[in-house]
């Protein structure tokens, strides 16, 4: 079970993780998960310069070391990049020490103060240890396009009908969210483009 618009109360529950950005115009921020993946990756790229659009690239340390080339492509076209941890840690089955050794492992390769838990799963105590060194972003809608059983139809709809302007949106540039991600992503784009909507990568300070 998982929740595509992330619920209010839960958001306060946390008030220390970034859920959505406030905006004083029209934009959204799209953030992808689990690359650099070749392939996938360069794809997601050259859709985002077709309708001129900016991103946040959460990065798997060990993805990032395999793939530089495609690390530096991200960075040059002007998208902003995020720590994923070094192997796609779940940090519920994690302990302390481990889920930090990974998190800085992968800041050897990923230089960035932003910081995204995969699947969303951190304890409070991991939090706090990252909370001094990162700014740790989660999200306002999740498109479900990691989900095999899931319509590529409706991972459109999950996204449009939830979008909002300061809206922080998960794609996965993945193997496995590969044909929904190719489907959904430009009927996305285009849709709120047509909207009015401007995404902007989520600044690295």
């Amino acid at each position: 079970m998982y929740f595509i618009k992330t619920p209010t109360l839960l958001k306060s529950l946390f008030p220390q993780q970034v859920w959505n950005i406030p905006v004083a115009e029209k934009s959204a921020f799209l953030t992808f998960d689990d690359g650099p993946t070749p392939g996938v990756t360069e794809w997601v790229l050259d859709t985002l310069k077709k309708f001129e659009a900016k991103a946040t690239f959460f990065l798997v340390g060990k993805n990032a070391v395999n793939h530089p080339e495609i690390v530096e492509r991200i960075l040059a076209e002007g998208h902003s990049i995020g720590n994923h941890t070094f192997t796609h840690l779940n940090g519920w089955r994690t302990t302390l020490p481990s889920y930090t050794k990974s998190a800085l492992k992968c800041g050897e390769t990923v230089p960035s103060n932003l910081f995204r838990p995969p699947y969303g799963r951190i304890t409070r105590a991991q939090a706090r240890r990252l909370g001094n060194r990162f700014r740790i972003i989660m999200w306002d809608v999740l498109s479900g396009d990691f989900d095999t059983e899931l319509p590529k139809e409706k991972v459109v709809k999950n996204v449009l009908n939830n979008t909002e302007p300061g809206s922080i949106i998960v794609f996965h540039d993945s193997v496995k969210a590969e044909p929904r991600l190719k489907y959904a992503l430009p009927r996305v784009l285009n849709f709120l483009k047509d909207e009015g909507y401007n995404f902007n990568p989520i600044e690295m300070k």
